[in-house]
């Protein structure tokens, strides 16, 4: 994917969010992560995508 491609899904990711309201955002991000995690197939690599996520955000 290239930078373009990456910022056009971004976009439409956010554009989603903002429709569906901040109240069904999370249930959202949480059925999209379980769909792109059936789709990435790979528990190393989604285990590394998660701590990458959550890098920085810890209190």
């Amino acid at each position: 994917m290239n930078d373009s491609e990456l910022d056009a899904v971004y976009t439409r990711l956010c554009k989603t969010m903002t429709q569906l309201g901040a109240d069904k955002s999370p249930l959202f991000l949480a059925r999209f992560a379980l769909l792109a995690i059936g789709q990435i197939g790979d528990p190393d690599v989604v285990g590394r995508l998660v701590d990458e996520a959550a890098e920085g955000l810890e209190e």
